[in-house]
């Protein structure tokens, strides 16, 4: 069964470009927004001292973020009327896997394939005027440039069309997205 829900948005890109700020703020305006899985993870791997993390076991990471992706779209499938806005999507997590060099096998491909976002996926380019690292985000500034086209390249090639939103304040980016999705 192919689950598409068209009022589902993925806001994505490499880390540190403002994705929770923007998040934030298309909450505060009265859209549904649903958090990032991956730091989550890291949280709760760093908290249990487990494996799964990206600088320890990079395929384990990665099918945690799978799992967890999978089961934040399905908690909310059921919501077809109201727009919905996903800090990362799935095809982050296949994107990841990409990076690592983790062969995507059948099973994984039929994830992608079947739980699927409204097209038009919003991607925040680099800004290294807001760039900074933290407990969680541990990448360099040239790694972050790096996802930023790995992520546009994948989810081109599953299909997603990604609207790059400019780097701008808050307010107008919410606005471009919102003058997109209409």
């Amino acid at each position: 069964m192919k689950y598409l829900n068209n009022n589902f948005y993925v806001i994505t890109g490499g880390p540190g470009v403002g994705k929770t700020t923007l998040l934030k703020q298309l909450e505060k305006e009265g859209y549904r927004t649903i958090e990032e899985d991956a730091r989550q993870i890291i949280k709760d791997q760093m908290h249990n001292q487990g494996e799964g993390l990206p600088w320890k076991d990079k395929e384990l990471y990665t099918h945690l973020m799978i799992n967890a992706s999978v089961n934040s779209f399905k908690a909310i499938s059921n919501d077809q009327k109201n727009i919905v806005f996903f800090d990362r999507g799935i095809v982050d997590a296949f994107c990841y896997a990409d990076m690592i060099a983790l062969k995507i096998s059948a099973d994984m491909k039929n994830i992608v394939d079947t739980y699927r976002y409204n097209p038009k996926v919003f991607i925040l380019p680099p800004w290294a005027k807001i760039y900074e690292t933290d407990n969680e985000r541990k990448q360099t500034w040239e790694e972050a440039v790096d996802t930023y086209d790995a992520m546009k390249a994948t989810y081109s090639t599953y299909g997603y069309k990604a609207i790059e939103v400019p780097l701008d304040t808050v307010e107008n980016r919410v606005k471009f997205i919102l003058n997109h999705i209409d």
